[in-house]
């Protein structure tokens, strides 16, 4: 992995660096033992070349709406259509860019006691507009390696601090909006999160993200803040049924 990194490293020019903040608000929802949705919804802000402050500008705002098959223990399919709103921000070199996002994703766990190993594939569709404001299509797969680890307890569950570390890496096709080169990026995460309930949780974390281009290569190194919501409609309905229920047996 490092490998890749110093080849492509060594293989373009000037490599620029921004701080950024990536937010997402995760609801999830279960049908039945098979089935459950998402709906994400996410906002990234960056510095620039002359301000450091990660939340300078905003530059992109999205949405995600994901169906998710749990095939078995070990295996989850999942598919999703997204949107995502580039902002127009030169300071970064990011024009608009509007695109739509489809996907298929499918991630094998390893389970083992005390922490969870799981590997992720997706396949990503992205129909995207570039500088001359004509859409372009572009294919791009992901790879992904994840560990998940327990601190205060053996199983996740409220009130449980686990740790959490990633590597992904990206490779598309070529086009005029992202650039000819295969390898698209690599992406490291580290941090950890905490549940508050089993259906309310958040993460906070460190990714650093090396983004090959043709004319400059680029060096993110991120604040990720999620924070997710299981089933939270149908526990606030619960709790106003039960409320009401209450109600009309003191009368």
């Amino acid at each position: 992995m490092f490998v890749i990194l110093l080849i492509t490293n060594l293989s373009y020019g000037q490599t620029t660096t921004y701080g950024q903040s990536w937010n997402e608000i995760q609801f999830n929802r279960t049908i039945n033992e098979k089935w459950s949705t998402e709906l994400d919804l996410g906002s990234s802000y960056s510095s620039t070349a002359t301000s450091s402050n990660i939340f300078q500008q905003n530059i992109q705002k999205s949405f995600r709406v994901w169906g998710h098959y749990y095939l078995s223990p070990r295996w989850k399919l999942s598919t999703f259509a997204a949107y995502y709103d580039n902002k127009d921000v030169p300071e970064i070199g990011q024009f608009k860019s509007p695109e739509w996002r489809f996907a298929l994703q499918g991630i094998y766990y390893f389970h083992k006691t005390g922490y969870t190993l799981s590997t992720r594939m997706r396949m990503e569709l992205r129909h995207i507009r570039n500088g001359e404001d004509d859409y372009e299509n572009v294919v791009r797969y992901r790879q992904q390696i994840k560990y998940i680890k327990p601190i205060n307890s053996k199983i996740l569950r409220e009130g449980v601090i686990y740790a959490v570390a990633s590597d992904e890496l990206y490779f598309k096709s070529g086009t005029k909006v992202t650039g000819l080169s295969f390898f698209d990026r690599n992406r490291f995460t580290i941090g950890a999160g905490y549940l508050f309930t089993d259906d309310i949780q958040v993460e906070l974390a460190y990714a650093n993200e090396y983004l090959p281009r043709d004319n400059e290569n680029q060096i993110v190194n991120a604040a990720s803040f999620t924070i997710t919501f299981n089933n939270l409609f149908k526990t606030i309905q619960k709790k106003l049924s039960h409320n009401n229920d209450n109600t009309k047996t003191d009368d």
